[in-house]
């Protein structure tokens, strides 16, 4: 049996999901009503900045850090606002708001774009 294509995948995923728009979760955040969860690697916030206020959970504890239930939860991800996962390009944050969906994650939507997006229409980050 062949490997689904990473690319259907994604797609998949997406059209499970909800995106929004980086204008859109920009205002949520900026309102009160929602957190950036900023999913990649330490080494990308490293090396690509980072946007400021944003939770970093590494796309590998995620689950863990989400679910209460986990000895490694995290209480800043257990509210009533909405999670806007991002990644570098949107990839893994749709494979992951649809993973945490499957898990019972209600209040859960990823930001359009990624980071990279992000960065190059000139939105505030910061380095360290």
């Amino acid at each position: 049996m062949p490997i689904t294509p990473i690319k259907e995948l994604v797609d998949a995923a997406k059209a499970d999901i909800r995106s929004l728009s980086q204008e859109e979760a920009e205002t949520m955040v900026a309102a009160g009503e929602a957190m950036f969860v900023d999913i990649r690697d330490p080494r990308e916030l490293a090396r690509e900045g980072r946007i400021e206020g944003a939770f970093h959970a590494p796309r590998g504890m995620l689950e863990f850090w989400i679910a209460p239930d986990s000895p490694y939860h995290k209480e800043a991800l257990a509210t009533d606002k909405t999670l806007i996962l991002f990644c570098a390009s949107a990839w893994r944050s749709a494979l992951s708001v649809k993973a945490l969906q499957d898990m019972g994650v209600d209040n859960i939507a990823e930001m359009e774009g990624g980071f990279s997006n992000w960065k190059k229409r000139g939105a505030p980050i910061v380095t360290d």
